[in-house]
C-alpha cells in the first residue's frame, strides 16, 4: 500500500501566526485609535479583501505592473481579481460607486489586512494590517492639516509621549516642480520621475549615500540584489540631495515656509522659482503651517522636504508620522524607530472611475509596526496581556466539578475573564497551565477549604515577584507567597482587588 502522505506543518514565507497576548494588545490599541477617529467625526467602513484588478490600478510603491506585487487570480467569468494591497484604492472604488448617495465630504475609517506579493524580509510581510482614515470631497488643504493633527492625537492616545514623535509634511507639487527644474517633466519622463520618488522615499533607510546611488547608476544591497537607478547626472542629483539634507531647495521657519536654493546653481534656482507647480505647492505648505500654528500643533507637525511617500497616486500634500526615539538595529547599533504611519492627498484616484476630479486625502497606520513601537516603549496595555483567572480542579467528583463551574460562572457574571481547568492533569501541571495562559490568579478549593466555606486565591504575578527574592525552596513552600484565603461570598471582591493591583503600576498608582 502507498505510504500515507503527511503534509509538513510549515508557515509560508512572509506571513506570521499571531497569538493571544499580541492579539489582545492589538485589539486594545485599535480601540484607542478608533476612539480618536470617531472623535474627529469619521465613520466606519469595511470593504472586501478582493477587488477587480483593474480597479486597483498600477500604484504599488515598488512595482510597475498590476499583476506584479499583488496576488491575483482569474474568476470563473474570466475576470481578474486581486487581493487589495492597501485600503485606499478600495475606498476610491466605493466612493465612485456610491458617489451620489454619500455625504460630501465623506469621512470614513477602515481597518483590515492588506497583501503584497513582494520579497519578504525582516519586518517585511506579505500580509499586514492597516488602519486608515480619509476625507473625500474636500479640496482645501485644511483637510490635510486636520489629518496631520489627528495623526498626532492618535499617537498620543495609544501611548507615544509627546516629544517622541513628529508628523512630517511635504508636497508632491513641490517635488514635481523640482523634477521639472532638472528636466524630468512631461509624460515621457513619468517612469524616471517615479524612480526618483522611490529613491527619495528610501532616505530614512539608506541615507544620502544610498539615495545618491539610486538617483544615479543604481544600488546593490547586502544580498547582492541590484536596484536600477534613475540615471540622473551630478547636477540633477545635487538639487534633490540638497533638498533632503536641508542644504537647499526650501525650508520651514517661524514665518512659515521659505525658498533657499543651495549650491549656487543660478539656472536651476531660476527654473525652480518660476515653476508654477513648485509655487503652488509652497503656498499650500505655508497655509498648512499657518493652520497648524493656529491649532497649537506646530511643535508636533513639521514641514520636512524629505517626505515623499512611494505610492504614485499622491497629488498634493504628503505626510509621515515618525517615532524619534532610538532602538537597536540587527547589528546592535542605535537607530531611530522610524515611520509608523503616512498618507497624503490623492485627487486623481476616484477620477479614474468617474472621469471628474474628486479631491481626497487620508493616512494609514501600520498596525504591527505601531504595536512594536509601543512594546519598545513599554506602553502595551497591561490588561490586554493578562490571561483569564483559572479555577483549579482539585476534586473530580461531579458535585465538586459543579462547584468549580459555579465559581467560574459567578466571576464571568461580574465581568471577570475566567475559566475552569478542563484537562486531566494534577495540581502541578494545572499551575503550569495557568502560568502559560498568563493568568493573573488561580482559585484553589480542596475538601478542607470547601468544608470551611473558603477558597484559596493565589496572585501569580505578585507571587512570582516575591518568589524571586526567596532563595530557599523550604522557605518558599512555607511562605506560600501571595496566596490567601477568603470566604466564598468574598471571591469576586478578592479577584477584583488582585486585578486592580495589576493595573495600578501601568497607571502610575503603585511603587
Amino acid at each position: 500500500m502507498a505510504k500515507e502522505f503527511k503534509p509538513k506543518a510549515r508557515l509560508p514565507r512572509g506571513l506570521a501566526d499571531r497569538t493571544g497576548a499580541e492579539l489582545s494588545a492589538t485589539r486594545s490599541m485599535l480601540e484607542k485609535i478608533r476612539a480618536v477617529y470617531e472623535l474627529y467625526g469619521f465613520e466606519p467602513l469595511e470593504t472586501p479583501a478582493f477587488e477587480y484588478t483593474d480597479a486597483l490600478g498600477k500604484f504599488l510603491p515598488d512595482q510597475d505592473r498590476p499583476n506584479a506585487g499583488v496576488f491575483s487570480f482569474q474568476d470563473d467569468d474570466e475576470q481578474w481579481l486581486s487581493l487589495r494591497y492597501d485600503l485606499t484604492a478600495p475606498l476610491a472604488r466605493y466612493v465612485a460607486e456610491h458617489h451620489d448617495a454619500l455625504p460630501r465630504p465623506y469621512r470614513s475609517y477602515r481597518a483590515g489586512y492588506v497583501y503584497r506579493n513582494e520579497k519578504p524580509g525582516p519586518g517585511r510581510f506579505r500580509q499586514f494590517m492597516q488602519f486608515d482614515a480619509d476625507t473625500v470631497g474636500a479640496p482645501s488643504v485644511s483637510a490635510d492639516a486636520e489629518i496631520c493633527m489627528m495623526a498626532a492625537d492618535t499617537l498620543e492616545a495609544v501611548g507615544v509621549p509627546r516629544g517622541s514623535y513628529v508628523v512630517k509634511v511635504n508636497n508632491r507639487k513641490v517635488l514635481d516642480g523640482v523634477m521639472e527644474a532638472i528636466g524630468l517633466g512631461g509624460d515621457d519622463n513619468a517612469g524616471r520621475r517615479l524612480t526618483v520618488l522611490r529613491a527619495v522615499d528610501k532616505f530614512d533607510k539608506f541615507g544620502l549615500e544610498g539615495v545618491a546611488l539610486l538617483l544615479g547608476p543604481g544600488r546593490k544591497d547586502e544580498s547582492g540584489d541590484f536596484t536600477k537607478g534613475a540615471g540622473l547626472d551630478a547636477r540633477q542629483s545635487a538639487l534633490i540631495l540638497d533638498m533632503l539634507s536641508g542644504a537647499g531647495a526650501f525650508r520651514a521657519d517661524a514665518e512659515g515656509v521659505s525658498i533657499e536654493i543651495g549650491g549656487g546653481d543660478i539656472a536651476l534656482a531660476a527654473a525652480l522659482v518660476s515653476n508654477a507647480a513648485f509655487a503652488e505647492g509652497m503656498a499650500e505648505l505655508r497655509e498648512i503651517a499657518a493652520l497648524l500654528a493656529a491649532a497649537g500643533y506646530q511643535d508636533r507637525v513639521k514641514i520636512d522636504p524629505s517626505v515623499v511617500r512611494g505610492l504614485e497616486y499622491y497629488t498634493g500634500p504628503v505626510y509621515e508620522a515618525e517615532l524619534t526615539f532610538e532602538i537597536k538595529d540587527e547589528d546592535g547599533r542605535p537607530v531611530r524607530f522610524g515611520s509608523v504611519a503616512g498618507g497624503g492627498r490623492y485627487d486623481g484616484l476616484v477620477a479614474r472611475f468617474r472621469g471628474e476630479k474628486v479631491p481626497a486625502t487620508g493616512f494609514s497606520i501600520g498596525v504591527s509596526r505601531l504595536l512594536a513601537a509601543l512594546a519598545a516603549l513599554g506602553k502595551l496595555d497591561a490588561d490586554a496581556q493578562l490571561g483569564p483567572v483559572v479555577v483549579l480542579v482539585m476534586d473530580k467528583e461531579p458535585a465538586r466539578i459543579a462547584d468549580y463551574m459555579a465559581m467560574v460562572s459567578q466571576l464571568r457574571a461580574n465581568g471577570i475573564r475566567a475559566e475552569m481547568y478542563l484537562g486531566g492533569a494534577g495540581m502541578k501541571a494545572q499551575m503550569k497551565y495557568a502560568d502559560r495562559r498568563g493568568a493573573p490568579a488561580v482559585i484553589i478549593q480542596g475538601s478542607n477549604e470547601k468544608a470551611a466555606g473558603e477558597v484559596q486565591v493565589k496572585d501569580l504575578v505578585e507571587g512570582a515577584r516575591i518568589a524571586a527574592s526567596i532563595a530557599d525552596n523550604a522557605e518558599y513552600r512555607a511562605a506560600r507567597p501571595a496566596q490567601f484565603a477568603v470566604k466564598e461570598s468574598e471571591l469576586v471582591a478578592a479577584i477584583r482587588d488582585v486585578l486592580e493591583r495589576r493595573a495600578a503600576p501601568s497607571l502610575g498608582l503603585a511603587d
